[in-house]
């Protein structure tokens, strides 16, 4: 078998099913827009009881932590609307 046979384009490509289908993109921005959401805006509601050590902050820092939680809503939004619309 020549590699031109191997390359060429009437041979069909991988058809099988894929993992989630099309949607597998929006599922993981959902997935992890959702938990930066999450994440971020839980660390700035309720901050550890008490500091493990004095290599970790107190408290998380407010505007970095809204700011990553405004960008995972706003992610998770995005994948939410991509999935509904299809």
């Amino acid at each position: 078998m020549s590699w031109a046979r191997i390359l060429s384009d009437d041979i069909a490509p991988y058809a099988g099913p894929v993992f989630l289908g099309d949607d597998l993109l929006p599922f993981l921005v959902l997935a992890f827009g959702g938990a930066l959401f999450a994440g971020n805006l839980l660390a700035v509601i309720r901050p550890p009881e008490r500091q493990l050590d004095e290599a970790h902050l107190d408290r998380a820092p407010i505007a970095r932590s809204l700011g990553f939680a405004a960008l995972g809503l706003i992610a998770a939004v995005w994948a939410i609307a991509t999935l509904v619309t299809g």
